[in-house]
């Protein structure tokens, strides 16, 4: 496993100790090196797929990292959003912009230790891709949040065909609601690199 801190490291990576690694070396150059060299836009996908959906607050940002989906649901008039995060470096550079009401470290694989229910609902982008989350952590996500509760997630389209989400969410049954999948593009046209043209599937569904 390289440790450089880029995208093709956090494809590669494979454990959680892995990944504290590699965001600790990344933290103060990722809104930088990534999120703008790259044209990173899906944060802005999830935060208005969020609000337009009629999510409520408070919100968890679930892998807010630098704190990208945060800012873009300030911007959209939520004010009461608390971030989680595995990384410790990434959390300390998004609280440093004043955009979150809390922020604790938490694994979501390992579960987090918050009060089930608390949450009128959930975002999440850019973490259940490669050499990140994959599906069994959506039980955690459903069960911080209140019944009714929007859960929005971004899903990398290719860990999606590989990871077993298909199987994942068709056997949650009645335990959600109004499950959507909408394909759009991670990157803006101006993105460089050979994954400038991946996609992810903005995932949205409710707490039953």
């Amino acid at each position: 496993m390289t440790s450089k801190p880029d995208l093709d490291g956090a494809y590669d990576l494979k454990t959680p100790e892995e990944a504290l690694r590699l965001y600790r070396d990344w933290a103060e150059t990722y809104d930088e090196t990534f999120a703008k060299d790259h044209a990173y836009i899906m944060h802005q996908h999830v935060a208005r797929a969020y609000v337009n959906a009629g999510g409520f607050q408070p919100v968890l940002d679930v892998g807010a990292g630098t704190g990208l989906c945060g800012q873009a649901l300030r911007e959209r008039g939520l004010d009461h959003v608390d971030a989680t995060d595995i990384s410790p470096d990434m959390l300390a550079v998004a609280e440093a912009k004043g955009i979150y009401h809390t922020l604790f470290e938490g694994d979501i694989l390992a579960g987090l230790d918050v009060e089930a229910g608390i949450y009128a609902g959930i975002t999440s982008s850019g973490t259940f891709t490669h050499g990140h989350v994959g599906p069994e952590a959506v039980d955690e996500l459903i069960r911080l949040v209140r019944n009714g509760g929007w859960i929005v997630i971004s899903i990398n389209s290719r860990h999606f065909a590989s990871h077993g989400f298909e199987a994942k969410f068709a056997s949650l049954g009645d335990i959600i609601t109004d499950l959507e999948f909408r394909e759009l593009p991670i990157y803006a046209t101006n993105g460089s690199g050979e994954h400038a043209q991946d996609t992810g599937l903005v995932t949205l569904f409710r707490k039953a």
